[in-house]
Parts: structure tokens; sequence; C-alpha cells
């Protein structure tokens, strides 16, 4: 049976994170994890980590159908902009256009891709993506050569979003909560909106940003949460921070000083792994959420963000089903085929046989009938002919002669009527000649031809014609007579 597993992977410039997970359910579904990293500084860095990513899966014997990419925010940039339409086809419709009149500058060669944070009379303010399109098609050539055809293209953000809330159980408030996370070089500052009616949050405001190897990672974030605070305080108040550094060197104190907001950890992230970076069999926590959120949204029904929607759309779905198609009208054609051949072989042989009966029935026919039989003749009509001679037979064994009699019949007709006349005409039989339709009689006799002919009348013979002559000047008449059975 055909795997129905789900792959994750996170690209950033230099490494790759990659999840495996058991199924499409929800839950502890891990199969396995893992981080390659491009050593050879001389090789391009996007082929050589999707030939990683290949063997890595290969090494594990990883199983899976469907494959989904999430990239860094260093290879992606976010922009607010408002739509004057709510409906996500007339966003998606108008949404280039806007986005390079908000730019002022040609996106020709960027892939976008939007989500809508919140709809209004007025429309509907979104949260855009842009990326180069010549990252995102190596990324996916790259991967695509190696059997790796991802359904979905997302950024970072909104992957690490779903996996959080994806964590957060059911009917837990999170009015007022912001979620800080820092990797070993992004952040990452979320806040969950809009919960639905079984209380999950499927809708988020968000913004990223880069750490550097040598800031001070508490400063930092205290400084873009407080920046982040000030740029969306119209839309809603924040009064709590859950905060994970994978680092493990924030100052909750600190930050909680500095914002004014009541700084903590996010529990279910665990402890922060400052050993991730150093190990190679360690995957940093940050990174493992990403892919595992990557992973996760192939559970969606509608891929709202999605960057190949722009560029390249998937196919995959729409081949397999053509190759699905093509193979069962194959099948298909083959069976009827074989269908066909089968009755055809049956047909053949009935038909053999039948004409092997037909033979040897004509030798019969013909025989009792006195005529071949008619290679066109139908069963009805040969039916009706036997039932007809063998209605003639009948007549014949109890004494009564029809008309249209058979040889024997006339014969016997003839017969009669000649030993009826014999004495009193001195009657010689030359030749009796009978076909179906006449009877033909040759001979001499002496000169009482007329009583001759009533005879044969009596007797149930019709005289048709005749040619009578007198040879030589003797007493006895030559004749030819025709006859035929009178009704």
């Amino acid at each position: 049976m055909e795997s129905k597993n789900l792959l994750g992977i996170y690209f950033k410039r230099e490494t790759a994170t990659v999840v495996c997970l058991n199924s499409k359910t929800k839950g502890d579904n891990i199969s396995d994890c893992f981080t390659v990293k491009v050593t050879d500084q001389e090789q391009p860095k996007i082929p050589a980590m999707a030939s990683l990513i290949a063997d890595g899966c290969s090494e594990r014997k990883l199983q899976f159908t469907e494959v989904a990419v999430a990239i860094d925010c260093s290879l992606f940039m976010q922009h607010s902009l408002h739509s004057d339409f709510s409906d996500p086809k007339q966003v998606a419709a108008t949404i280039r256009f806007d986005t390079e009149e908000a730019l002022a500058t040609d996106i020709s060669d960027t892939a976008l891709t939007f989500e809508i944070n919140s709809k209004t009379d007025r429309g509907s303010n979104l949260t855009v993506f842009t990326a180069h399109k010549k990252i995102l098609s190596e990324i996916l050539l790259s991967l695509q050569q190696y059997g790796l055809d991802p359904i979905t293209i997302k950024p970072d953000v909104n992957c690490l979003s779903k996996s959080i809330f994806q964590k957060i159980p059911a009917g837990e408030s999170l009015e007022g909560v912001m979620f800080a996370m820092l990797s070993g070089n992004n952040g990452y500052l979320i806040t969950p909106k809009n919960p639905d009616g079984s209380g999950q949050y499927n809708s988020y405001t968000a913004r990223t940003f880069l750490v550097g190897p040598k800031q001070n990672r508490t400063d930092l974030l205290a400084r873009e949460i407080t920046m982040t605070t000030a740029l969306f305080s119209g839309e809603e108040k924040i009064n709590s921070l859950k905060i994970f550094d994978s680092a493990g060197v924030l100052d909750f104190s600190s930050i909680t000083e500095k914002t004014g907001i009541m700084a903590g950890n996010i529990e279910f992230f665990g402890e922060a792994d400052t050993s991730a970076d150093e190990s190679g069999n360690r995957v940093n926590q940050i990174d493992f959420t990403i892919a595992y959120g990557a992973a996760m949204s192939l559970t969606e029904k509608e891929q709202a963000v999605n960057f190949r929607d722009d560029f390249s759309p998937f196919q995959g779905k729409k081949i397999k089903t053509q190759k699905a198609l093509k193979f069962t009208m194959v099948s298909l054609t083959v069976l009827l085929i074989a269908v066909g051949l089968y009755f055809h072989m049956n047909l053949y042989s009935i038909n053999r046989d039948i004409k092997k009966a037909r033979a040897k029935f004509s030798k019969n026919y013909e025989i009792v009938m006195g005529k071949k039989l008619s290679e066109t003749a139908s069963g009805n009509t040969i039916i009706k002919n036997l039932n007809y001679e063998l209605g003639k037979v009948e007549n014949e064994n109890a004494g009564i002669i029809t008309t249209g009699a058979s040889a024997s019949s006339k014969l016997t007709l003839v017969l009669k009527a000649v030993y009826e006349c014999a004495k009193q005409t001195s009657l010689k039989i030359k030749s009796i000649d009978i076909s179906e339709k006449n009877i033909v009689i040759s001979g001499d006799i002496s000169t009482k031809t007329i009583t001759l002919i009533d005879i044969l009348k009596k007797t149930g013979l019709n005289v048709k014609s005749s040619n009578i002559q007198n040879e030589d000047r003797t007493k006895r008449d030559v004749f030819t007579l025709t006859l035929e059975p009178t009704s």
C-alpha cells in the first residue's frame, strides 16, 4: 500500500531541516527528522542542499507521498497592504497591481502570495509576501531533480504560526498574547487573532527580523517587541509575552522591564537546545517547528499562502490523475478486447458447428426433398418445407393423392392410368419422364388415343399438351403427352 506520509522541508541559506510525519493526522506522529548543512563553499548551496536532503531521506528509508517547503525569512519580504476587496478570488486577481503600486517598482520577476488579516466594509487588510522567482525556481528545480516535487512553498513565519496554533489546546484564550521566538539568525513575533467557533486560532499578525551573531539578543528582542506593539496598537493590546530562545540567553525580567509586558517561557517548546548548532545529530527547535508546520500545512483543505501558485502551479495531482485515467482506459481497452475475443471465439465455434451440422443435414434434405438446400434458406423455411413434405407422405400412406405430389406420387398416378388403359388400347410405353412440374409419356397405341386421354383424366392426370402421329399409315399412333396431376 502506498505510504501517506508527509515531508516538510525548511530551507535556509546554508542549512535545511527535514521532518517526516507518519500520516495526515495531528498529534505525535513524527517519523524522523534531520538537518543538512552545506560545508563546501564552492558548491551552489541550494542544489547541494537538495542533494543532501535526498541522500538523508534515502539513508533513513523515509517513505512519503507529499512534500511541502518553507523558506527562510531572509529569502522573502513582508508587506502590509490594503485591498478594496474582501473576497479572496477578487483579492488574488488584483493583488499584483496593488503591490506594484505600493512598492513603486516593477515586480515582474517577483513571486507573491498573501494572507487576509482582517476585513472591513472598505475591503481587507493584507500581509503580502514577495520573493524572487529565480531563488524559488532554483529550490523547486533542485528538489524536482531528486523526485521531490513540493505542493507548497510557504514563508517560514506562516508555517511557524500554524505549528504553534496546532499545539495550543482548543478553547484556551490567547487574547493579548504575543509569541516571540529567536532562532540562530532570525526572530519572529506572532500575535494570534480571531479564534473560530471551536476556539482554534487560524489568523494572526506577524513580523520577522534578522538576528546578528554578535547582537545582544535581549536588547534586540525588547526593541522589536516595542516597535511591533506600536505598529499594531490600534488592533489589539498586548499584555503577555510567550518567549522561546534557541540559544537560551534571554533575560526575561529585563524584557519585562523594558517593554512593560510580562514575559514568560513558551511551555510546549521545552528547554532551549544550546547544543543544536554544534551537533549534527540535533535539530534546532524553531527550525524543526517550521518544517513540522510546513508538513502539517498539507492537511489544510485550502492552500491560501503558497508562492507556487503565482509562478509555477503544482501539477502533481493533475499528472497523477491523468496517469491513473490513462491506466484505467488502457486496462478497460484490454478488458474489452479480451471480452470481444472470448465472445468472438465462442461465436466462431458455434458457427463452425452450425456449418458442419448444416452440411450433414443438407445431404439428407436433398434426398428427402429431391433438391439441394439453399444456402440462404432460414430455419423456419426449412421446417415449413419439411412439414409440407411430411404431410404429403402421410397423405400418400393414407391413399390420398394431392396436387404437387412428389415424384413417387406422380409415378403412382401414371402407372395407375397405364394399367387402366393398357388392355383397351394396346398401350406400349417407350419412356416416362417426371419433373417437378410435368409428366412426359412417350409411346404408341392403337388408334384409340381419345380413349387414352379420357382414362388419364379419370385417374387424375390432365393432358397439358399432346403430339400424336400415325407412322407408316399403320393402325398405331405414336404419341408424346405432357401431363400434370389434376386438383
